[in-house]
């Protein structure tokens, strides 16, 4: 059996105030509002999408949980 593959993905907010992408081993990355990131996943890792609908409070919201391979492809800039 094969190693999952890496893979270099993206997420794009436009919706919340802050959308957290948490993953399986508990890292977080913070997306604001009308920006995104590139980050790197895993293969089949699940990943919780959490929109924070006040960054003062602890109560987010889970919007799905996918896993790595289901993010958009980075757009790569020539």
């Amino acid at each position: 059996m094969s190693a999952p593959k890496k893979l270099r993905k993206q997420f794009v907010n436009n919706t919340y105030p802050l959308v957290v992408l948490r993953f399986e081993d508990g890292h977080e990355i913070k997306v604001y509002q009308n920006s995104g990131k590139v980050f790197d996943a895993w293969a089949g890792e699940r990943v919780k999408l959490m929109a924070v609908h006040d960054v003062n409070s602890k109560e987010w919201e889970l919007i799905e949980t996918r896993t790595g391979d289901k993010f958009d492809d980075p757009i790569i800039d020539a």
